[in-house]
């Protein structure tokens, strides 16, 4: 099988929902990316066959083939195709699996996976809207037959974490705390400079909290009655994209390409879709043992921190090292663009990886239906 590089690796910073960048639209987010992308890398943008691009809220502006709108309104070649794809929160994750497989399979030779997404400008939730306004189901009577009527959604399915695996309020609140601490000296340090490329007048990461402490998050109030989820111990409603350009071998010995990273392994697992978050748990499992590798061997992981749960969950059963997972901080200080946090998670795990010299990086999410992407990838 042949394989497959990381040569470039570059995203916006993460806003806030009230950010500059929620005023942008999306295919100039997008364009964005693929522009710094190419630029950076130097590669011939003819060259580049497809562009793979993650977005959950596939309406209105997020409408009408993202991928493809994109790369137009970057000014690059009319001749590279685009395709928008939807794997709920790993959709950017999603995208890299797919370019990676098309040059591994020998098909293709350079890839584009990115992710976008505007959640300023396109609510959370809004390719639903249209079901909930005509009073049309949102599942089918298959489903139903299958789960119920049972509510399925991520906030239970966090809480539902915290219930199987014990953990509190101050659990979660002392997790979330750390995110913030990590966060905010990453930023301060200017870890993210080199692979950020500012837009709109924003230059660097907008979410963390270096004020926030353990008494203010005690105020806020539950989710629900009698639930340890608070708003503190989630990810934050964002703005952001990224790109992640694939090459094979010959790619870059006849562009002149550097490799970042190689890819190792590239896994998918679906788990319950009621719990709906802890498809991370089995997902790594596989990846490790179909790469012959153990948690130990891994350097830096990523794993979204949809919820707090998610990621303690996932450590406890792993016997994985919090000091290495999300080293940075992650989407409860920095953020969680949807579609672009996968391409997001991969550009700041390989920037790290060459960072601290480590060797190994392991990146996983959750996602919307009870799923999970890994993807191992090795410093070059």
């Amino acid at each position: 099988m042949a394989e497959a590089y990381i040569v470039g690796a570059v995203r916006t910073p993460v806003g806030t929902r009230k950010s500059a960048l929620a005023a942008v639209h999306p295919a100039d987010l997008g364009a964005h990316v693929l522009k710094e992308s190419v630029q950076r890398t130097g590669v011939d943008p003819a060259a580049v066959e497809d562009v793979i691009m993650g977005c959950v809220s596939q309406v209105g502006p997020q409408s009408l083939d993202l991928a493809r709108t994109a790369w137009l309104s970057a000014g690059l070649p009319e001749t590279t195709a685009g395709v928008t794809i939807d794997r709920q929160c790993g959709s950017s994750q999603q995208a890299v699996h797919f370019a990676a497989q098309g040059v591994m399979s020998g098909t293709q030779d350079l890839v584009m996976a990115a992710g976008v997404e505007n959640m300023g400008m396109v609510p959370m939730g809004a390719s639903v809207q249209y079901a909930l306004d005509n009073g049309l189901d949102i599942y089918g009577s298959g489903w139903v037959d299958r789960y119920g009527t049972q509510e399925i959604s991520q906030f239970r399915g966090a809480q539902l974490m915290c219930e199987k695996w014990g953990f509190t309020r101050e659990d979660l609140e002392r997790y979330a705390l750390e995110s913030h601490r990590r966060a905010a000296e990453a930023v301060a340090e200017g870890r993210f400079d080199t692979e950020t490329a500012p837009l709109a007048g924003v230059e660097r990461d907008e979410g963390a909290r270096p004020d926030t402490s353990m008494e203010k998050m005690a105020g806020l109030k539950p989710l629900r009655e009698g639930w340890a989820i608070t708003a503190a111990v989630a990810s934050q409603i964002s703005v952001g994209a990224g790109a992640v350009l694939i090459a094979s071998e010959r790619a870059v010995e006849e562009h002149g390409l550097t490799p970042l990273a190689r890819i190792v392994q590239l896994s998918l697992v679906g788990d319950d879709p009621v719990y709906m978050l802890t498809a991370p748990i089995p997902a790594t499992r596989a990846a490790l043992k179909k790469a012959g590798l153990s948690i130990g061997d891994i350097d830096v992981t990523e794993i979204n921190e949809a919820f707090a749960p998610v990621p303690l969950a996932w450590a406890r059963e792993l016997g994985a090292d919090l000091d290495t997972t999300n080293p940075n901080g992650g989407a409860i200080a920095l953020g969680h663009p949807l579609g672009a946090t996968g391409a997001v998670l991969m550009t700041k795990l390989v920037h790290e990886l060459h960072r601290t010299g480590g060797r190994y990086g392991l990146q996983t999410m959750c996602e919307g239906g009870g799923q999970a992407n890994v993807t191992i990838i090795e410093r070059v």
